[in-house]
């Protein structure tokens, strides 16, 4: 039995004083259906021809086009924002977050080659304040939409006594597929190939347990501006994770033969680049070889570190590597520009044992 089914099996005064004890205990049935009336109408924003169903049933259905994938190799990827949430929550900005949370997603299963078809959300509230569990679907609904994918479904769970009120976790998953003769996996990649990095947009959403402890320890505001910020502290640490989708397949479109990818995340490029490496081949990355914000500056500054010290950190600038034949880089460049996407040849690859060596000035 549903819950309407319930409520017209009791008196309505009945009805109404079991949905006040669900209230008093932590859960407001009327905030959940007022919040799932408004995500039924930001997913509008981002949907797929392929849906089947909408926003508000047990599941979201989508019908694969085996005409157009007919080796389809699945490809799937979940991850969450980690404690850029707080900064978030501290300045009472909730409208990008979303886009952070698709973005780790769907720019991990990008790294095969795969076109992501759906995602789903899962937000965890303390107590549900509609309005805010509305920005950040809406940051969700506009991440998927500039990466091509549905929105299809989701769940918000309000746990009065497993977060504080106020606070909130974010996490998601992306479906995607690409055919199987077209997954790429690193295998091809040789020495001679080169490296190019696409920009990031700043922090993205990894090393912000270090970040917020040098902001509280340097005693900053995050309304407050630093000297080459692009706005307040708060503006540069709240800036979204870029969406590579759009860039990438641009390349793949035009015939660009890329043989690895990486998403740079947590660990930066000695973590990340080696994962789409062979075990026989080293990136050798030419330090000072593409444009470094401000930011990282900034925060190398406040830690005391090297450059090699903050690159296993941050992503130092560069959000996703592509490696490909060094004859196909300037094409690539080209094809990445006219993406509207900024990239430079940041290395080579060398014979070694799979892992990031320097080269160049490591500024103190």
């Amino acid at each position: 039995m549903n819950t309407d089914e319930r409520r017209q099996a009791l008196p309505e005064s009945a009805a109404d004083e079991k949905v006040d004890l669900y209230r008093a205990a932590g859960v407001d049935i009327d905030a959940g259906n007022e919040a799932a009336r408004r995500y039924a109408k930001l997913a509008t924003r981002a949907t797929r021809p392929e849906v089947r169903g909408g926003i508000g049933g047990f599941a979201g259905g989508f019908r694969l086009d085996v005409a157009r994938y007919p080796q389809p190799v699945l490809v799937s990827g979940t991850d969450g924002v980690g404690t850029k949430l707080k900064v978030a929550l501290a300045l009472g900005r909730h409208d990008t977050i979303g886009i952070d949370c698709v973005a780790m997603c769907v720019n991990d299963i990008l790294t095969c080659g795969a076109e992501p078809l759906f995602f789903l959300d899962y937000l965890a509230v303390g107590r549900l304040d509609v309005d805010v569990a509305e920005a950040v679907v809406q940051g969700v609904a506009a991440g998927c939409a500039e990466s091509g994918c549905a929105l299809i479904g989701g769940e918000t769970a309000e746990m009065g006594d497993m977060y504080e009120d106020g606070a909130y976790d974010l996490a998601g998953t992306a479906v995607g597929v690409v055919n199987e003769d077209r997954v790429i996996d690193g295998a091809r990649v040789e020495p001679g190939d080169v490296v190019v990095g696409l920009a990031s947009n700043g922090l993205h959403s990894n090393g912000f347990s270090l970040v917020r402890k040098l902001v509280a320890e340097a005693g900053l505001d995050l309304r407050q501006r630093e000297p080459g910020f692009r706005g307040t502290v708060g503006d540069e640490l709240l800036r979204p994770t870029a969406l590579y989708v759009r860039p990438v397949h641009a390349l793949l479109a035009a015939g660009v033969d890329v043989r690895g990818m990486a998403h740079i995340t947590g660990g930066g490029l000695p973590e990340n680049l080696p994962r789409c490496l062979p075990g026989d081949v080293d990136a050798r990355i030419e330090v000072g070889s593409w444009p470094v914000p401000p930011v990282f500056d900034w925060l190398r500054a406040k830690a005391d570190m090297d450059f090699t010290e903050a690159a296993r950190v941050w992503n130092m600038g560069v959000g996703y590597t592509v490696v490909l034949p060094r004859a196909d880089a300037a094409r690539a460049l080209a094809v990445l520009q006219a993406a509207g996407q900024a990239a430079s040849v940041i290395g080579e690859i060398v014979p070694g044992a799979r892992s990031v060596c320097w080269r160049g000035e490591v500024r103190p």
